[in-house]
């Protein structure tokens, strides 16, 4: 994936809800955890994050003092 190609950030319809599921092997899981697990289950969401953790880990400027 090349940085310099900016990729769109999925839009979601205004009042989209998110199902929480909780995982089935009866551990804990908080609210918050289960959200984020079901949005990256969703493959825009999922691009989109991995496009910009992988930005933000190859970014030279951040690198630089002031």
């Amino acid at each position: 994936m090349k940085l310099k190609e900016i990729l769109k950030s999925p839009v979601f319809p205004p009042g989209h809800k998110w199902e929480l599921k909780r995982r089935a092997d009866g551990l804990y899981e908080s609210d918050v955890t289960a959200l984020v697990r079901g949005m990256l289950e969703d493959e825009a969401i999922r691009d989109d994050q991995r496009w910009a953790w992988e930005r933000w880990r190859n970014d030279a400027g951040s690198l630089k003092k002031p």
